[in-house]
């Protein structure tokens, strides 16, 4: 109801603006106590990766890139919360305007670029949160570091949120840093997953806890590359697989204002690109590795059809942009009553 309310002020500004302006808002709103928290739903706990979540409705990386503000996004509600991408150090990402709505289609399409404070900067507002509840980091490679280099940086951060993760998400698939796509191939991959899951080995030594890792992957994928993305998921023993990113195709948004902006898609028009490739992957895991869905979810049904299709868990980020926190409680319910 306050959400009805507050959105035509929001779609009124710059939608970069309103993204930090209510992210200001949760992170005041929990400050000063005047904010209730959404009740859990009952009996809906699900275990993945060996993390029991109190529901299965998570909120996806991206609209809290530097820990900001986790306290205030976890009390809607979700199961778990992904923040980042975060990268080893601070860049600004791309050049504003960079992030543009398609009300029409419940769309956004965003060129931010990996936009962040540097890990440092996360971390110690990760160590400033209260919430202990299932966190996720999302880590990714800085925009000037040359690809034959990007181990470098997911290594980096990864030993400096290893201590503070419930999991960590490797991002190889934003279409908005250049080249970082081509780690999705065969033989990048791979080199990759090995590098990060000997280090994954270490750390636990290290810390004396496993922290699991997964892989976000692209809805741009043909069916041979899910299935080579598979084998090498499995082959390293990956515990989960994201799926998916934004898309750079355009379907279903043709002819409308800033569709030709260049970037990711999200929201209702990559629903079925989405699901089609949680589909194809979790045939092609066979089991072994879990996925966690993501990509158009607009409502309680979308959500039930990316469970069907094959997901554990799934995560929100556009459909909360439209429809507010009302979303997340339509999806937990939604999935707590099919189990």
């Amino acid at each position: 109801m306050i959400y009805s309310l507050a959105r035509p002020v929001l779609f009124a500004l710059e939608a970069e603006t309103a993204h930090h302006f209510t992210l200001g808002a949760l992170r005041a709103l929990d400050g000063v106590g005047l904010f209730p928290a959404a009740p859990a739903p009952a009996a809906c706990a699900r275990e993945v990766m060996g993390i029991r979540f109190p529901n299965p409705v998570g909120l996806a990386a991206g609209l809290d890139k530097n820990g900001e503000c986790i306290d205030g996004l976890a009390r809607l509600g979700f199961g778990f919360i992904e923040v980042g991408t975060v990268t080893p150090r601070p860049q600004p990402g791309n050049p504003r305007p960079r992030l543009f709505r398609l009300p029409a289609a419940g769309a956004l399409i965003n060129r931010l670029g990996f936009n962040n404070e540097g890990v440092d900067r996360l971390v110690e507002n990760v160590k400033r949160a209260r919430y202990r509840g299932v966190l996720g980091i999302n880590i990714g490679k800085n925009a000037d570091t040359p690809l034959e280099r990007a181990a470098d940086d997911y290594l980096a951060c990864l030993r400096k949120v290893y201590p503070l993760a419930a999991y960590v998400t490797v991002n190889i698939s934003s279409p908005n840093t250049r080249d970082l796509r081509q780690l999705q191939g065969s033989a990048e991959l791979d080199n990759l997953l090995g590098t990060l899951k000997a280090e994954q080995r270490r750390l636990a030594d290290v810390h004396g806890r496993h922290v699991p890792l997964a892989v976000k992957i692209a809805p741009d994928l043909d069916a041979a590359q899910i299935d080579a993305i598979a084998g090498l998921l499995r082959r390293h023993r990956v515990e989960a697989a994201v799926a998916t990113n934004t898309t750079t195709a355009r379907d279903g948004v043709d002819g409308m204002a800033h569709a030709g902006e260049p970037g990711g898609l999200s929201g209702m028009p990559l629903a079925q690109r989405s699901t089609r490739v949680v589909q194809e992957l979790a045939r092609a895991l066979q089991g072994e590795v879990p996925v966690i869905g993501v990509g158009g979810i607009m409502s309680g049904a979308d959500a039930r059809e990316k469970i069907t299709a094959g997901a554990s868990l799934v995560q929100l980020y556009t459909g909360l942009i439209y429809r507010g926190p009302a979303l997340v409680k339509e999806c937990c319910t939604a999935l707590c009553d099919a189990a």
